[in-house]
């Protein structure tokens, strides 16, 4: 693990975003409410909120932070047959926010993957990727 003493403390945020791709069938009963399991979206972004706080469980050498604001958002994009996933995190600590942003929206797309998977085995969580940092010595990224 490396030593964060030295460092300042700042608020620091980060965005990750992700996709799950599907059937348009399976993207349809997410939409309506319709499957199983119950409200796809509204577990999901329960799940995305746990995971980010829950990050250096997870994730060996990754800083323990006090995670204080995570939001979840889902885009469902019926041309492509995908949901698109958004993972907003900020904490005011040492070191950056980014694991715990993109751990989000792995977890709510595996939410997602778990709660369709009785209707379309052949969903795929795809561009898992950080789009947005910010604070901390190192400056701003924003992806192209």
């Amino acid at each position: 693990m490396v030593d964060v003493t030295e460092k300042h403390m700042t608020v620091r945020e980060a965005t990750a975003h992700g996709r799950v791709v599907m059937q348009s069938r399976t993207l349809e009963l997410i939409r309506d409410h319709s499957l199983a399991k119950g409200d796809v979206l509204a577990v999901a972004r329960v799940a995305g909120v746990m995971a980010a706080k829950r990050t250096s469980e997870l994730i060996p050498l990754c800083h323990g932070l006090p995670v204080s604001f995570v939001e979840i958002e889902f885009s469902l994009d019926e041309s492509t047959a995908s949901l698109e996933i958004l993972a907003r995190v900020r904490v005011e600590a040492r070191t950056g926010v980014e694991m715990e942003a993109l751990t989000a929206v792995a977890v709510a797309g595996l939410t997602i993957y778990d709660m369709c998977k009785s209707v379309d085995r052949g969903m795929r969580i795809t561009d898992v990727r950080l789009t947005l940092k910010s604070g901390g010595k190192s400056g701003s990224y924003e992806a192209l």
